[in-house]
């Protein structure tokens, strides 16, 4: 399936969703493109993915390419275009000159099985695995690029572009190597900071069964009936809503505030009691932080956030710093913006960080002056706009 948006109809649309051109300008008509292609399931079989790529038409110069990695999506099916959640913020970069490569992970879109949440290493294989599927698209147009390779991505898409750069810094070197990277509100820290939400009380209780299902099917947690490990009648209502034709806002109404409310006490015993129990490693096995990145990276979050705790960064951030990497560097979108909004503001200093690069920055800066002052603007205009 192809869809084309014209410059005409993207400054339609710049103007319908408020989109200031002077920060986000439009350069090029774009084509949007789905594509299906191989990657490995966990146990390391090839299963059928899918992914949304982002041409920009009528290029002068040699593209970049950016991977942007979405964020929690639990229902199977997705758009394609500009309406459809997070693509948009691809066409704001291949409206620049970009080119953009958006998988659905494994188990999402037209993929095969079911999505293996804030699973690392599937994560970052369905993200190569488009990318060199673009590759081979963009050698068939005869589009050559830059050689320059971004990897960027908002809440489980900051987890995923983390996972993502690591991956191929690890396991790549040779063959593909990432230029920077912009993790933006993700829960890097899966095993600290981030656990301590599911015995809060959280907006989106959720993502405790689907992170819970996703390494049952991994790591086999309770290998014959899995359901047992939730109370009546969350049993129930995790076998019937986790099937990918629900939205997470339709599932969070039926769960309790405090996520831990819905788990039987046993299990919740064994796992406060006994550091050997099988999910402790389940979950840092996927903690994607404690490294040395070799390249730039900029961790983007918000203070104001109530579903990723911004202290992800700062745990990420000082490891990183630690283990000796000085290429990293924190950036705070907003104190009092919550997960959305904080999305917005990320994306955009996302995009002056990359595009210090692109312009020839070897570590990458704060970007444009100008856009910065206007994006300062916004914010104040914005400000109180999130009441706890």
């Amino acid at each position: 399936m192809r869809k084309f948006y014209s410059r005409e109809e993207l400054k339609d649309t710049w103007k319908k969703y408020k989109i200031p051109r002077a920060i986000v300008p439009i350069k090029h008509a774009v084509e949007v493109y789905e594509v299906l292609y191989t990657t490995k399931w966990h146990d390391g079989s090839p299963i059928k993915a899918s992914g949304v790529v982002f041409i920009p038409r009528d290029l002068k110069k040699k593209p970049a390419m950016i991977c942007y990695n979405h964020g929690t999506r639990i229902k199977k099916k997705r758009g394609l275009g500009v309406e459809d959640g997070e693509q948009s913020i691809c066409i704001g970069f291949a409206v620049d000159g970009y080119i953009v490569v958006f998988p659905d992970y494994v188990g999402l879109g037209y993929g095969e099985k079911f999505h293996l949440y804030q699973h690392a290493e599937t994560e970052a294989r369905a993200s190569v695995d488009l990318i060199k599927a673009t590759q081979q698209i963009l050698k068939d147009k005869q589009i050559e690029t830059n050689g320059q390779l971004f990897l960027t991505g908002y809440s489980q898409g900051g987890h995923a572009s983390m996972a993502t750069h690591k991956y191929i810094q690890e396991k790549m070197k040779g063959t593909m190597k990432v230029t920077a990277s912009s993790p933006m509100s993700g829960p890097y820290d899966l095993s600290g900071v981030q656990s301590t939400v599911m015995f809060e009380k959280y907006s989106h209780p959720g993502y405790l069964p689907y992170l819970l299902n996703s390494y049952n099917e991994v790591y086999k947690i309770i290998p014959d009936d899995f359901y047992k490990i939730y109370k009546s009648p969350y049993d129930t209502i995790v076998k019937y809503y986790y099937n990918g034709q629900y939205e997470m806002g339709d599932i969070n109404k039926y769960l309790p505030e405090r996520p831990v409310e819905m788990i039987d006490e046993n299990y919740v015993k064994e796992f406060t009691e006994n550091p050997e129990f099988v999910l402790h490693k389940a979950i840092k096995d996927n903690d994607v932080y404690n490294w040395k990145p070799e390249s730039p990276m900029q961790l983007c979050f918000c203070k104001g956030d109530e579903q990723v705790t911004y202290k992800n960064a700062i745990v990420a951030y000082e490891a990183m710093k630690m283990n000796g990497s000085n290429l990293v560097k924190l950036r705070h979108g907003g104190k009092k913006f919550n997960h959305y909004k904080c999305a917005i503001y990320s994306s955009m200093y996302t995009k002056l960080f990359f595009d210090s690069i692109r312009n020839g920055s070897k570590r990458g800066n704060r970007g444009n002056i100008l856009k910065r002052i206007l994006i300062g603007l916004a914010r104040m205009a914005d400000k109180g706009s999130f009441k706890k």
